[in-house]
């Protein structure tokens, strides 16, 4: 990954194409372990219920970690999601360079 920072001379081109990156946004609304003989007992119409309460935030996530939380907003006929809480610049680069 280009280094973001410092005295390098291209530091503010290469952030500006790592601006540019496309990259998968996903809304974790719960996740729960089960064990794969429960899994391939699935059907359709099978119910899969979760130990989370629906107004809870949900957990907004790049590079599978999680950047930020929010609720469900409906927009139309879709749905979406209303920022509650995100983190900062820095730390969502961290996130989509795999840094902890």
């Amino acid at each position: 990954m280009p280094v973001l920072h410092g005295n390098n001379p291209n530091g503010p081109a290469d952030l500006k194409r790592v601006l540019k990156l496309e990259v998968p946004v996903i809304v974790k609304l719960a996740e729960r372990k089960l064990t794969l003989g429960e899994v391939m007992r699935f059907g359709a119409g099978a119910i899969i219920e979760f130990v989370k309460s629906s107004d809870e935030p949900l957990e907004l996530m790049v590079n599978n970690r999680t950047i930020g939380l929010g609720e469900t907003v409906k927009v139309g006929e879709n749905f979406g999601l209303k920022i509650s809480q995100i983190g900062d610049m820095k730390s969502i680069i961290r996130t989509l360079g795999g840094g902890r």
